[in-house]
């Protein structure tokens, strides 16, 4: 397979952006005291889909451009191939490709190699089959023969199909695999492995201890604790933890596979090189580690160190994108940019990015220590929330399991759980605003390469963070009252308070940063709802405001409103909707959006129709349900006042 004409154009520039990508980090392992690069991307064709193409000369100038740049660093540059997914082992013809390609690597100066085998089919092909007694003899014959090849290299790699524990079949000590491996592959391959699991959340002396008598050799760890490629949605900040320095004996090395985003790895590389620190300093005390020493690297402590160096890190002014890279050896200077016709393109989006940067010095407000350490308490690891995260998660817990003690169907609470309650609720509050106004300072962060990285986290932390206030507030009846939702919205409709404490199931609320400004609420069976009012509804409204008369009460709620629907209509229709959305909302879709989640929520749960009420001149409302596929169904004085009704089978 070979790419062509503007395929080949795009994997260049691909090309050209992960080498600056990946330059990088290598500065950044260099300046913390790590001493090892591993490069097996998948974003790069050549290394796994298409591993057996050889790189063109513009490639070579880029990856020889890495390999240079990681050297500079003091860093050994281990180049990865995974050929696993279509290799056909007993063909010397894709053993030759591999050598050569392995063979073009080392010309641009590689001299470390690795050979991965993971996340592949467990079967051979039948002409394999004829030829190898298993698929770990597959491997190792050809693992064996490349590393001959290349001369035995310091560092080779091979990373099995078992790779974890819980990959073995049926288990480490068992595993007809792994023996294989440990007895057939040469003694100066290393082996790489991930723990316990895929992700491992602990690695202990004793596990690595189990593999390293089943693989014979020590066990070089590929750490996933802060890998996030599996889920786009998650990312994670915190210290490299879980791993005693005891453990240095028993490892040939450590790789930390890191966040897919560059500037989301600042602590998690910063607190890596401590660890390793702190292993050189327990060799270097004694040969053998005590339970004091073993104690020596203190992921908190790592992790603040790593966080005063990241504030400094972060209040510097950066725009994202690729830094020019100058090599040492050849004094030749990459840029992100070599084609002329990418050149103009890229120049105009760096301009315009430096001229927003200028218009935001104005309002600049760099994320201080406080701002990052609640940054990386919400973004923390696989297995573990900060402890600001897992505060504001227990307290939530907590008011929503208590909710009942205040809430209106209860007549008689005890008074010093209610204020405990609202006291709560009300500290609850403050720490979501807190949480707000992060999201604010760090979109006015000049340094747009953190922000850049980082933003869509953050902004589903926002939202999620208003979902959860708006929760809060709503079930202590903090939430906006509802006479202020009906001035907000200048609603017609009286029953939004009812619709909300009888069918939330129904109901959609839309908030802007401003806060409410628009809802779909609904009924399925008009019919209960109206007995349910009447039951319940109205005479806890009567108890919550003893103040007002009885008049007052059903006036403000319009008790009269809720009189019976004629049968014709319901047999049709049963269900009610209400879809309000303030004036200055301009995008029209956003409110299709909130009445098209309704009907469709209504209709799964068994809904026939539906049906809403308007009066005759409000040609906003009827020009609205009309799009959405409403009718008339008739206008009467015996339904209310002078409304229409409109009607939409589902």
């Amino acid at each position: 397979v070979t790419l062509v004409g503007g395929q080949a154009h795009s994997y260049l520039k691909l090309c050209r952006l992960l080498v600056g990508f990946y330059i990088q980090f290598c500065r950044t392992q260099g300046r913390w005291g790590l001493n090892t690069y591993l490069y097996g991307p998948k974003d790069d064709l050549k290394h796994r889909m298409l591993w057996r193409e050889m790189y063109l000369e513009e490639e070579a100038v880029h990856l020889k451009a890495l390999i240079q740049a990681a050297h500079a660093c003091g860093l050994q540059f281990i180049y990865a191939l995974s050929p696993g997914q279509d290799i056909i082992f007993s063909n010397s013809y894709d053993v030759v490709l591999l050598k050569r390609k392995l063979r073009q690597v080392a010309g641009l100066g590689c001299k470390a190699f690795a050979i991965l085998f993971d996340d592949i089919d467990h079967t051979l092909c039948q002409v394999d089959k004829d030829v190898f007694s298993s698929f770990a003899h597959a491997q190792v014959s050809v693992a064996n023969e490349i590393f001959q090849y290349l001369e035995e290299p310091c560092t080779f790699l091979f990373c099995p199909t078992e790779y974890c524990n819980s990959l073995c079949y049926p288990c480490l000590a068992k595993s007809a695999y792994l023996k294989t491996i440990g007895e057939e592959l040469l003694p100066g391959i290393g082996v790489i492995w991930t723990g316990t699991k895929v992700i491992s959340k602990e690695l202990t002396e004793e596990s690595i201890k189990e593999v390293q008598e089943v693989l014979q050799r020590r066990p070089l760890i590929w750490d996933n604790l802060h890998a996030n490629d599996y889920d786009s949605k998650i990312v994670f900040l915190g210290p490299f933890k879980g791993r005693p320095i005891g453990l240095g004996p028993h490892l040939q090395g450590l790789l930390l596979n890191p966040n897919c985003e560059f500037e989301a790895n600042f602590i998690p590389i910063h607190t890596l090189g401590s660890w390793f620190r702190s292993i050189h300093r327990m060799r270097k005390h004694s040969a053998s580690a005590s339970k004091e020493e073993s104690g020596a690297y203190c992921p908190e402590e790592a992790l603040s160190r790593a966080l005063q160096d990241w504030t400094e890190e972060i209040g510097k002014s950066v725009l994202p994108g690729a830094p020019d890279v100058i090599s040492n050896e050849t004094a030749t200077v990459w840029k992100p940019c070599e084609i002329g016709e990418d050149r103009e393109q890229e120049t105009q989006v760096l301009t315009q990015l430096d001229s927003a940067s200028q218009e935001l010095e104005a309002s600049h407000e760099t994320p201080g220590l406080t701002d990052l350490r609640l940054l990386v308490g919400l973004f923390y690891l696989p297995y573990e929330h900060g402890d600001k995260a897992q505060h504001l998660l227990k307290e939530f817990q907590w008011l929503k399991a208590n909710s009942s003690c205040i809430s209106i169907a209860v007549k008689k609470g005890d008074p010093q759980k209610v204020d405990e309650w609202r006291s709560r609720a009300l500290h609850f509050k403050q720490e979501c605003d807190n949480l707000l106004h992060l999201h604010s300072r760090i979109i006015k962060s000049t340094n747009r390469a953190f922000l850049y990285d980082l933003y869509p986290y953050v902004w589903d932390v926002r939202n999620t963070t208003l979902l959860a206030k708006a929760f809060v507030l709503w079930l202590g009846d903090l939430f906006i009252p509802f006479p202020l939702i009906c001035d907000v919205l200048l609603l017609s409709h009286s029953t939004v308070g009812p619709l909300l404490h009888l069918s939330p199931e129904y109901s959609f609320i839309l908030e802007d940063d401003r806060g409410l400004c628009g809802y779909a609420l609904g009924v399925m069976d008009v019919k209960s709802f109206i007995k349910n009012c009447e039951a319940t509804w109205f005479p806890a409204m009567r108890e919550k405001y003893p103040q007002a008369s009885y008049t007052e009460v059903s006036a403000h709620f319009d008790r009269n409103r809720l009189a019976t629907y004629p049968d014709s209509l319901l047999y049709h229709f049963p269900s009610l909707v209400h879809v309000e959305v303030l004036p200055d909302v301009l995008d029209s879709s956003v409110a299709r959006c909130l009445a098209t989640c309704l009907l469709l929520a209504l209709k799964v749960n068994g809904s026939q129709g539906v049906f809403c009420e308007m009066l005759p001149t409000d040609q906003l409302h009827l020009e609205f349900f009309t799009k959405l596929g409403f009718l008339e169904i008739f206008r009467s004085d015996a339904v209310h006042h002078e409304d229409i009704v409109l009607g939409r089978l589902l």
